[in-house]
């Protein structure tokens, strides 16, 4: 089949060109959205075509960069591509490329860490300017010029909908049978204009399969053949799996106590191993008829769907391991019924999330005595990833559970500290900490409860004794503070590391 088979709109073939003649229609200085979330539905050759340009540039003693806006991270032929040729004026609003982490931690590079869910509406105010260029990956384009999503919607519609102009990545490695997948919800706006999302359960369809986009703003069109980066998960540790037990311990312990339902509430799961291990030990586990609410789908659900266990899952795109992928787009119609692509301003969407009751379960970089989580900087000010969805699904779960090693750097720092470096999740969104010594539940416990809590069943041995200290010192220094800090002292076991 030629990839111009998934082109069916006649005037649109005329605009077909090479990838470095497309990047020649992206000027310096742009506001770029590029699709892409968690290294699927990215362009593949023209941010590397532009890359090329701008090393041109640079050659010539001349200055070409642009700011990229994405739907979350994407993958080296982009992000890294571009960040090679110091190419990224701002980049947002999350990323995971090592390059772009050194330019941003260098000052070489400006970063807004941003909420998932904001993104879209940031843009359509306003906030960051305007949008010039959306560079998109497609499957299709049908007859009437509607356009098929391929493996992630991430914020798509909202780069087709803002941007002047428009070039397509139409991509015949992405599976045709992922037409009716997505769902393309049109029904949103800014206030006062506001409507409630009518999502009811995670496998309500309330929009289109397709994006709608005015033809005449698209000015280019680049046929690929090229597969995701996806990146392979690394079998569960035996930390990995003790977090997991704790958390399937704590499940069986809610639905007996009449909080869940035996199907418990829909899961949403970051991204990475120990969330993938969770997934893994609910597919050994007592529950049935599960369902998904989350932002993107791994290896882990996917298993639980084969497995009979989970009857649907909603995300905005897929974070599959290469063997994964494969699986799936061998057998696609076997999954298509159970599982729907949104826009990420749906499946982050904070009311929906609130009223659905989502079990929310996400990673951290460090927590401190009083539920205080870091998830995204190293010392303090060295930006890691990002925020990503953490926070929309944290804040409006139904329970919101983080989850970690205890220990980093072979068993050198402590991941439970008397104050974190910086505060992504205050201690009002985190309601369990699960590491793999054990889990504590907040709710309903006042800071220094919560402190003890998660002492003596998070912190390592090796650590432990230290944190008792500190908090008996706190306590000691100035008897009845709600919150009791020794201000001098509250950084010490960073200091410590560094030292």
């Amino acid at each position: 089949m030629s990839a111009s088979s998934r082109i069916h709109h006649a005037a649109l073939r005329s605009k077909i060109m090479s990838a470095s003649e497309a990047a020649a229609l992206i000027p310096a200085g742009a506001n770029v959205g590029m699709s892409g979330f968690t290294g699927a539905g990215y362009p593949k050759v023209v941010p590397k075509a532009l890359a090329e340009r701008m090393l041109a540039a640079n050659a010539a003693g001349e200055t070409f960069r642009i700011g990229v806006w994405t739907g979350a991270s994407t993958a080296p032929e982009l992000d890294g591509a571009l960040a090679q040729v110091d190419g990224v004026e701002l980049r947002l609003p999350y990323q995971s490329d090592p390059i772009c982490r050194q330019r941003i931690n260098a000052g070489q590079m400006e970063y807004i860490d941003i909420h998932l869910s904001h993104v879209a509406q940031f843009v359509w105010s306003g906030f960051l300017g305007k949008l010039d260029v959306a560079v998109v990956e497609v499957a299709g384009i049908l007859e009437d010029g509607r356009l098929i999503p391929s493996s992630s919607v991430g914020n798509n519609k909202t780069w087709l909908d803002q941007a002047d102009k428009i070039i397509l990545e139409v991509n015949r490695w992405q599976n045709p049978a992922l037409e009716g997948m997505h769902d393309i919800y049109y029904g949103t706006a800014l206030p006062p204009h506001r409507k409630p999302i009518p999502i009811l359960r995670p496998d309500d369809r309330i929009g289109d399969a397709y994006y709608r986009v005015d033809s005449s703003r698209i000015i280019g069109i680049v046929e690929t053949d090229h597969p995701d980066r996806n990146t392979p998960f690394t079998a569960p540790d035996e930390n990995s799996r003790r977090i997991a037990g704790h958390i399937l311990d704590f499940l069986r312990h809610e639905v007996r106590k009449g909080r869940l339902p035996a199907n418990l509430l829909p899961l949403q799961s970051g991204v990475g191993n120990v969330a993938n291990a969770v997934m893994a030990g609910l597919q050994a586990g007592p529950f049935e008829n599960l369902t998904a609410y989350t932002e993107v789908l791994q290896d882990g659900m996917l298993d639980l769907i084969k497995a009979g266990k989970l009857n649907c899952a909603s995300a905005t795109s897929f974070s599959l391991s290469p063997d994964a992928l494969s699986e799936l787009y061998a057998d696609l119609g076997r999954y298509k019924d159970k599982i729907i692509l949104r826009p990420q301003e749906i499946s982050n969407h904070p009311e929906v999330i609130r009223r659905l009751g989502v079990i929310a379960m996400n990673g951290l970089i460090e927590a401190d005595l009083y539920g205080n989580v870091n998830s995204t900087h190293i010392n303090g000010s060295a930006i890691m990833n990002g925020i990503g969805g953490s926070g929309d699904f944290a804040r409006n779960a139904f329970i919101s559970i983080f989850m970690t090693p205890s220990t980093a750097k072979g068993g050198c720092i402590s991941c439970i500290v008397p104050m974190v470096s910086h505060v992504d999740h205050t201690e009002h969104d985190v309601q369990v900490i699960v590491t793999e010594q054990g889990l504590a539940d907040l709710r309903g416990l006042s800071p220094k409860q919560r402190a003890r809590q998660i002492v003596e069943h998070c912190a390592h041995p090796d650590f432990r004794p230290a944190l008792r200290d500190y908090l008996r010192r706190a306590e000691a220094s100035s008897p009845g503070q709600h919150t009791p800090h020794l201000m001098e002292e509250a950084f010490s076991f960073l200091r410590n590391w560094q030292g």
